[in-house]
Formats: structure tokens, sequence, C-alpha cells
């Protein structure tokens, strides 16, 4: 029979792996930013396996694909310029130069610099999507999601939603990624309540990805967007 020290023991580890929010389930907060009860989060997705390796990679390949690799200079050959030797050989004391598109000239070519260059990098589906699995489980853990009520029909007003997020962080730290479910004319009001405010970004579920939800201090669900994210995200592997 295992001593009681083993068994506080166990379950104080236990503790350690739960969510600082209880379980799955997390607060909800309505229009005027009181909190309105919890919303429990499918297991399938916010309960994932933490990797964050697989992270780590995943915001590489993305960041990567955001570079457009449009810089070009022109070379030597490139340069609209007479290729007449600019004088002779020897005899003047000056040193050895060929046409003044050499590099060495003011208005020549550039010597080694960039040119057009594809930087994107690829992830497979799976990779992915566990990568973004465990970015949401591991926002879940430290008690970083929440769930918003009623916004659909807030006010399109900056300052009814900044007042909203006040109530809920009364300390001003923000830097908060709203998460919507419908396109951008059902949820008109709600985008133009927080398209002003520098530290809101808003993005629909099905596009969610692992360097958007690291990079948020919290991510902000609207209730019905949850379905989305299950419907996009908990789909059967093939």
């Amino acid at each position: 029979m295992p001593s009681k020290k083993t068994i506080s023991k166990a379950k104080s580890q236990e503790s350690k792996s739960e969510p600082k929010t209880g379980g799955f389930s997390v607060p909800m907060f309505d229009v005027k930013g009181a909190k309105a009860g919890t919303v429990a989060l499918p297991k399938e997705i916010f309960g994932a396996k933490i990797n964050d390796n697989l992270m780590a990679q995943a915001v590489r390949v993305y960041l990567a694909n955001q570079r457009l690799g449009t810089a070009s200079v022109k070379s030597r050959g490139e340069i609209n310029a007479s290729t007449k030797k600019i004088y002779r050989q020897k005899g003047t004391g000056r040193a050895r130069h060929g046409a003044k598109s050499a590099p060495i000239f003011v208005h020549g070519g550039v010597a080694m610099g960039p040119k057009p260059h594809d930087f994107s990098l690829k992830l497979p589906k799976k990779m992915k999507k566990a990568a973004l699995l465990s970015a949401l489980s591991a926002k879940l853990k430290d008690g970083e999601i929440k769930v918003l009520s009623g916004y659909e029909k807030i006010e399109p007003k900056t300052k009814s939603m900044d007042k909203a997020l006040k109530n809920i962080y009364k300390d001003g730290k923000r830097n908060v990624l709203l998460i919507t479910y419908k396109s951008e004319n059902e949820l008109d009001s709600l985008k133009r309540a927080s398209r002003n405010l520098k530290d809101v970004k808003i993005i629909n579920a099905d596009l969610l990805n692992t360097y958007e939800v690291i990079r948020s201090r919290e991510l902000l669900f609207l209730k019905s967007s949850i379905n989305a994210l299950k419907n996009t995200f908990a789909g059967v592997e093939k």
C-alpha cells in the first residue's frame, strides 16, 4: 500500500500538469467585460501534447514564407554604360581598369548583390496541424484563453470595444488575438470596433496558425468560433 507521502506527491504532480484554468473550462465575458460563466473547450484540440521543437519549426517556416525575396541590383553586365576601356592599360601610372561599369566606380554594377530569391519553406500538413494544436494546448495550460459572448452585435465603435477590454484587462496589458468564425460582412460591427486597437488582432478560426497564437499574450474566442475551430482542425486524419 502506498504511503501518504507518495500519494500527496502524485497529487501535486497531477495538479501541475492541469491547466491553470481548471481542466478544459475557460472564463467567458460579456460585452460589458463582466464574467458570465465558463465554457468547456474540446479536448481533441486543447488537450494535445505540447511539442516545443515542433512549434519552433512551424514559426520558422511561417516567417520564412513571409519574406518576399524581391530585392535586386544590377551587376556590371547589366549597367547601361559604355564597355570601352577608360584609358590604356600601361604607361599612365594609374591602376589598371576596364569599363566604367566596374563595381569600383560610382554608378557601376554591384558585386555579389542581392537577386530575386525564394525563401519559402514547406511543412507537412500533419506537422502544421500538430504544431497549432500544441500551441493552443500550451495557451490553455498557461491560462491565456478567454471566451467572449455577445460581441457579434457590439456597437461598431472603437471606444465600445476598448471599454469592454479594459474591464477584462484592468492592467492595460492586452496584445490579444481575437478569433472569429464568420466572413467580414457578418461580423462587420465587431471588426470595425476592433480594427483601430493596436493591441488587438483579428483572425478567422480557419486561418489560425502557430505563429499568431504564440506571439499573442492571450487568445479571445467568440463563443461560436470554438465550433468552427473544431470543425476545421479536429477532423479525422487520412
